[in-house]
């Protein structure tokens, strides 16, 4: 699936990208160092790998289309 990256905390290696409908999806830094990158700037392009998860509450269901979605992997996207 491909996104844009949106946050990127570096000392953290976290942040957030923007699926094509702007929905922000978090990121870890597990998700950042499976990618094998080494910084990501806002703007780019990249792809990534999500995995379904359950939520524990209604109150996470609700918390819109990313919730129940984790990131586990962040890469450049190549054409």
């Amino acid at each position: 699936m491909q996104a844009t990256a949106y946050t990127y905390d570096p000392e953290s290696r976290s942040g957030q990208v923007l699926l094509d409908d702007g929905t922000p999806v978090p990121f870890d830094a597990a998700a950042f160092d499976a990618g094998g990158l080494r910084l990501l700037r806002p703007g780019q392009r990249v792809r990534i790998e999500t995995e379904e998860t359950e939520t524990e509450t209604g109150a996470e269901a609700g918390a819109g289309a990313g919730a129940g979605r984790r990131i586990t992997l962040v890469t450049l996207q190549t054409f």
